[in-house]
């Protein structure tokens, strides 16, 4: 396989493996398909043709997904295997780091010339028990400008979130945990035109580990630029989400919407939470608005395709 232009020519194994080959990922089927053509090992090449066999893909996932094993990890279970692999073979056998996107945090009229993002470093255990930290962001945190320049490649992209032209159309931002983030460039850059109704729904775990923005959203509340409603999931015997809170606060919610033509932003996960906000504004339309529950479904597809609704959420 051809070097990619982007890489030194002449380019080191090491190299490669550090800065550019993803050997942090999961590997796929087509790895081991590809490794047991390479194996000269009988025992190991059974193994690998078993995993990317069709019958044997119930115990690929337990060997792979289940305990998120990496594709470092699964070489050095091969080792015969992996001591047969020939170098210009390892641009097929794995995939490049793939670019992360992260969501900009802050607004070019308060802060020209600089891009701020929010970024929680991702670190787990997996069922090995083995610890676990995001190739990106643990890169990102371990950076340090103060020794030196430093360069992180990027690109900027235009978001696809439109806030409203309109002066006086306030905003219902939804933000759990690092989804507040592209809502932190819209205060910004709302606060900064002079605009009031911003609305801001923010939850996370605990208040004195994870109130992102804290003192920020503070003093822009009491300067009345900011309604703020916070959910602390775990600060309480009883767990607390950001759709609570908009039920709790449906007289506001309603209003907004019905008498002031709100535009409704969420941001975040995209596992159970967009399904549980939607719910809650259903909900909040049913129990203020008089609607039924067809008529909230169909209120708030109304809103998606006037472009009152948008969301933005991630995996």
């Amino acid at each position: 396989t051809a070097l990619p232009a982007l890489l030194p020519q002449p380019c080191t194994i090491r190299h490669l493996v550090t800065s550019y080959l993803d050997i942090s990922c999961v590997p796929r089927r087509s790895f081991f398909e590809l490794l047991s053509s390479l194996s000269a090992n009988e025992l190991e090449r059974e193994k690998l043709q078993e995993f990317s066999s069709a019958q044997g893909q119930e115990e690929l996932y337990s060997y792979c997904n289940r305990p998120r094993r990496t594709t470092l990890e699964a070489l050095w279970d091969f080792p015969h295997s992996t001591c047969a692999i020939p170098a210009d073979y390892l641009l097929d056998l794995i995939p490049r780091i793939r670019p992360r996107a992260f969501s900009i945090a802050s607004s070019q009229l308060v802060h020209p010339n600089r891009i701020q993002i929010l970024m929680a470093v991702v670190q787990y255990k997996t069922r090995l028990s083995k610890p676990r930290r995001g190739l990106c962001s643990a890169w990102l945190a371990s950076l340090n400008p103060q020794h030196g320049d430093v360069r992180v490649p990027l690109w900027v992209k235009k978001g696809g979130m439109k806030f409203p032209g309109v002066a006086d159309s306030p905003v219902i931002m939804i933000g759990p945990g690092t989804g507040v983030a592209p809502f932190r460039a819209a205060i910004q850059e709302r606060v900064a035109l002079g605009r009031r109704g911003n609305c801001l729904f923010f939850g996370c775990r605990q208040k004195s580990k994870d109130f992102y923005c804290q003192l920020e959203w503070e003093e822009l509340v009491t300067k009345g630029f900011l309604m703020l409603f916070t959910a602390f999931s775990r600060d309480q015997e009883e767990k607390v989400y950001v759709q609570d809170r908009i039920r709790e606060n449906q007289k506001l919610v309603w209003e907004l919407l019905s008498s002031r033509n709100a535009h409704v932003y969420l941001a975040g996960s995209a596992q159970q939470m967009p399904a549980a906000v939607a719910e809650a504004l259903q909900w909040v339309a049913q129990s203020e608005g008089g609607l039924s529950s067809t008529e909230a479904e169909e209120y708030f597809a109304a809103l998606e395709r006037s472009h009152r609704f948008q969301s933005e959420t991630w995996s």
